[in-house]
């Protein structure tokens, strides 16, 4: 790591932010536990199993031709494209695929999704160091990205900021992206302040873009793109906004948290004893993270229920899962709006017994079967859970009524994934090979699991970069 030859301190090092950016300058991983270390590893190795898969999706695709149409050639890797770009660029487009189909990590109570965010940053500012960046250096830049996003989404009250609208993820996203960028660079304090005002002034993302459009999909790329750039430019000199979270006037709390209560104790509540690391969720169906109680009560109602018998389906959630995964429907649905609703979602696990890549296809959108359930199907919203514990925030009840009138009923409070019931290490790497090895060879796959969970030990991540460069093949296809 190139360390700063005079570090200077933060503005104000006892305040939120200069408390923050003074840990992740001086963080080490030596003091970080063993086994935060190794869950970070298995978080890289599913968002690069994400991205694989993600990269050669057809809306991929279109934002690949894009982007490069934009931005041109370049030295920094595309991931699963054989293609090479600037390090804006490339940010763009492999947070893009990594978030590609709904299958990345998300944060359950700070709604971001970590990896799309840290990666691309990390991939990008790889790129352009002028030293090489060793694999420890990427992986201790990782969790620091890690640590920092979930924090700075406690502070605007997690998933209150969906509630509102926003793309949570977008506006939380772009300081775990500059936070682990700045970290590979070794910024000091002050640069780090700097970089943390210059990410929070690019902040944004409009959440009705869940229904349509593309865009959702390259939300968090984009903020992986303005992180990298916020590092970048804190590192030449250019500062950015001190003191960004306490400001009262145009500060990121006092603008986003209007009228919300913002709290900044939560940056640095903690900071190196909870590790927000241990909490990212990883998910187990290609859908939005608020809907996998739903998928898992549909799952357990198999037992019990034939989906051709089944004549309603009535499904209660809470304030967060209303508003982001429930709208009626039209037929057909695009991807992305199959993804974030809970009706199509429901309908698929009950119909399939799963929510992954096949479920998404443009002749499973189109299937009677899925919208004569759709079409039984109603969502009610729960309002007590607004002040339920973390635990039961996100409960989901299906009652589902059959042809003999009988109704069966199934509730699951938080998903298998969730911090309660983690996915194990051994099971995220069965779920990086069931995308992987869809789209390209075995051997390749197993050659990046071993990169990646023995990144500790890599003496240049470029080796890393090489094995993610090919092509893949399309999940779609």
């Amino acid at each position: 790591m190139t360390a700063q030859t005079c570090p200077h301190p933060a503005t104000d090092p006892a305040g939120p932010t200069g408390r923050l950016a003074t840990w992740v300058a001086d963080v080490g991983l030596g003091d970080i536990p063993i086994q935060v270390v190794e869950r970070a590893k298995h978080l890289l190795l599913d968002g690069v199993g994400c991205a694989l898969i993600g990269a050669q999706l057809p809306w991929s695709r279109v934002a690949t031709n894009a982007v490069l149409g934009l931005e041109g050639v370049g030295d920094t890797v595309v991931i699963g494209t054989g293609h090479t770009t600037s390090a804006p660029a490339a940010a763009v487009l492999n947070g893009t695929f990594i978030q590609g189909f709904e299958l990345d990590d998300f944060h359950p109570t700070a709604p971001l999704h970590s990896c799309s965010l840290i990666i691309p940053a990390l991939v990008s500012t790889a790129s352009t160091r002028p030293d090489t960046s060793t694999g420890a250096e990427v992986l201790l830049a990782a969790i620091a990205g890690f640590e920092v996003g979930p924090r700075v989404g406690y502070t605007l009250h997690g998933t209150q900021m969906l509630d509102r609208g926003w793309h949570s993820g977008s506006v939380f996203g772009t300081h775990a992206a500059a936070m682990a960028s700045g970290k590979l660079r070794g910024l000091d304090p002050a640069m780090l302040e700097d970089a943390l005002g210059l990410a929070g002034t690019q902040s944004g993302g409009l959440m009705a873009a869940q229904y349509e459009a593309m865009s959702k999909r390259m939300h968090h790329g984009l903020a992986a793109r303005n992180g990298f750039y916020a590092a970048g430019l804190a590192a030449a000199g250019y500062t950015g906004i001190k003191r960004v979270f306490e400001r009262e006037y145009g500060g990121f709390l006092s603008v986003f948290g209007e009228d919300h209560d913002p709290d900044p104790a939560p940056l640095t509540g903690e900071l190196g004893h909870r590790w927000e690391t241990a909490t990212i969720m990883v998910k187990s169906y290609a859908a939005m993270g608020g809907l996998h109680s739903a998928i898992d009560a549909a799952r357990n109602l198999l037992k019990v229920v034939a989906p051709h018998d089944i004549t309603a389906i009535d499904i209660t959630v809470g304030e967060t899962v209303y508003r982001h995964g429930w709208w009626t429907p039209q037929r057909p649905l695009t991807p992305i709006g199959a993804q974030m609703n809970i009706a199509y979602a429901t309908a698929a696990a009950l119909l399939d017994g799963t929510v992954l890549p096949e479920q998404f296809t443009p002749a499973r959108l189109d299937s009677d079967d899925i919208w004569s359930l759709i079409g039984v199907t109603t969502v009610h919203l729960d309002e007590s859970l607004a002040h339920a514990a973390d635990a039961q925030r996100f409960r989901t009840g299906i009652a589902v009524t059959t042809q003999d009138g009988v109704v069966h009923r199934a509730s699951v409070a938080l998903p298998h994934g969730a911090p309660g019931d983690p996915l194990t290490n051994a099971e995220l790497v069965e779920k990086f090979h069931a995308l992987a090895d869809r789209v390209t060879t075995p051997a390749r796959a197993a050659a990046i699991e071993r990169a990646v969970l023995h990144l500790d030990d890599l003496d240049d991540f470029d080796d890393v970069l090489d094995l993610l460069s090919a092509p893949v093949a399309g999940a779609l296809d």
